[in-house]
């Protein structure tokens, strides 16, 4: 079997979660092919909301700033009585933004223009989706790398790469050829989501009609950037729907009794089981399973496209540092870190679902996805005499700081990149000899940065003595006392972070 590998990772399919993985690989320079069969973007709305958690990582990769200003806010719920009259109600909590927790609420951006900013992202980093290009078939070498059988307009090719990311939707046929299981259940439940342009309503709030009837329940959403508004409905089990402008707007003036309404045209539309499932595992050798390939949700909550994004950020830096060295059971640790986050966002969307049920579906703080952690994986070290504060494992808070320069920062701007971030609190900072993809930070009176207005230590809650290690997907890696450098130091190591007198030992001592 020959080794000439056509590209490092072969991604397949250009959602949202194979661009996030694309985009985390091309910042880091590994080669790549990203392929979707269809032939052209998405064009739906589907998943239009994007939770806290995921924007800090937008802002990482350098998109959150393009996404607000294509999208919005959600408005207003308005809830309509059988008399017309209606209640009005936030979407979700009304939170203000803290210096550790900078992003509140949730963001309404249609998937479509989510996406087309993930790709405007993608070509300024020198890469782009290739369309109409098709995995057909795929075997793999345990030790060495896969080959993958394409299919596309110009014919069929072979190709061979080191790694394979089956990003390819609930229907996938990564999945499929690797024989993995997709266990779940189908919810019994049956709806239409649909991108239409209707006469007759106002673009203040989000329309909803009969909530708790599951014969009657009908929501009208106004899609922030656009024209449009998103139609939801439960719809019956069997039979045919008709999903044209007048076949909705007789359904329309059905459930909401309103003759005023009028759907005048219909750009992309689907009816659709909702599933809840979950694969039984993520990684089959070289090749891996990311976003709805691996799990499939109810669309309560706005939880699918955020936790497929959130895989591929988990899986992109991991990835990278295998092909540059780091130890292969690096990657391990993605199915243990995320397969247990999706188990538990499976049971928080399939609640949401009997609430909304009822009509009573509320959105709080367990959907914005801030409090998820790895507190039980591997790549998780903590001194043991640790109490209070965020754990190793957890989502490493924001907070505002002063340069001794004196100009003011984020800890996030200090985080943003590839690279790994240590911070060490009242410490020495040379105990800690310099690392390529390691940017030591210190705060102290020889330190680089002043914890000014005290939020950095309320945050962290630290000894003087103590290090921070920060992932590059944002995470606390570590969290340990002076006194055990040498636990630090070879956690270090077992990421790749090797120093530089270490790696000039080992160079030379493999030349030898």
């Amino acid at each position: 079997m020959t080794n000439e590998f056509t590209a490092d990772v072969l991604i397949c399919g250009a959602g949202a979660a194979g661009l996030t993985l694309a985009i985390e690989l091309a910042r880091r320079g590994v080669s790549f092919r990203l392929i979707e069969k269809m032939d052209s973007a998405f064009r739906g709305s589907r998943g239009k909301g994007i939770q806290p958690r995921t924007q800090e990582i937008f802002e990482d990769l350098g998109i959150i700033d393009r996404l607000v200003a294509v999208g919005g806010l959600y408005p207003q719920q308005r809830e309509y009585s059988e008399d017309g009259s209606f209640t009005v109600s936030e979407v979700g909590e009304c939170v203000a933004p803290t210096p550790a927790e900078p992003y509140h609420i949730a963001l309404m951006v249609p998937q479509f223009l989510t996406e087309a900013v993930m790709r405007e992202r993608l070509l300024e980093l020198g890469h782009r989706v290739e369309f109409g290009c098709e995995l057909v078939g795929l075997d793999q070498d345990r030790d060495d790398g896969a080959n993958a059988r394409l299919a596309g307009e110009a014919g069929e090719e072979v190709v061979r790469v080191r790694y394979l990311v089956g990003a390819d939707g609930g229907r996938s046929f990564v999945r499929h050829v690797l024989n993995i299981g997709f266990p779940g259940k189908t919810l019994g439940v049956r709806a239409v989501v649909a991108d239409v342009i209707p006469a007759g309503l106002e673009r203040t709030a989000w329309h909803c009609f009969h909530q708790g009837s599951m014969e009657r329940q009908m929501s009208l959403c106004p899609l922030a950037g656009t024209e449009l508004f998103q139609l939801q409905a439960p719809i019956p089990l069997d039979g045919h729907v008709d999903l044209s402008a007048e076949g909705l707007s007789t359904m329309v003036a059905e459930r909401t009794g309103r003759n005023d309404i009028r759907i005048e045209s219909v750009l992309w539309a689907s009816a659709y089981n909702m599933n809840a499932r979950l694969a039984d595992r993520y990684r089959l050798d070289r090749v891996f399973l990311i976003g709805d390939a691996a799990h499939i949700y109810p669309p309560t909550g706005g939880q699918g496209l955020n936790t497929s994004v959130q895989d591929a950020y988990n899986l992109g830096w991991k990835l990278a540092a295998a092909i540059a060295g780091a130890s292969p059971i690096l990657l391990d640790s993605y199915e243990e870190e995320r397969r247990p986050i999706a188990a538990g966002v499976l049971g928080l969307a399939a609640r949401l679902l009997d609430a909304a049920k009822r009509g009573e579906m509320r959105r709080g703080r367990d959907v914005q996805q801030l409090d998820l952690g790895y507190r039980e994986s591997s790549l998780a070290l903590e001194s043991p005499e640790r109490s209070g504060g965020p754990r190793a494992g957890d989502r490493a808070p924001d907070a505002p700081l002063r340069g001794t320069a004196g100009q003011a920062m984020r800890l996030f701007e200090l985080f943003k990149g590839t690279h790994w971030t240590l911070l060490g609190y009242q410490v020495e900072r040379e105990a800690v000899p310099p690392r390529p993809g390691l940017r030591i930070h210190t705060f102290g009176p020889s330190g680089d940065l002043i914890d000014e207005s005290g939020h950095f230590c309320e945050a962290y809650v630290l000894s003087p003595g103590d290090w921070v290690l920060v992932r590059p997907d944002g995470y606390i890696g570590a969290i340990v006392h002076s006194r055990r450098m040498d636990a630090l130091n070879r956690f270090l190591g077992e990421q790749g972070l090797i120093s530089e007198g270490k790696r000039t030992t080992t160079l030379i001592a493999s030349s030898n």
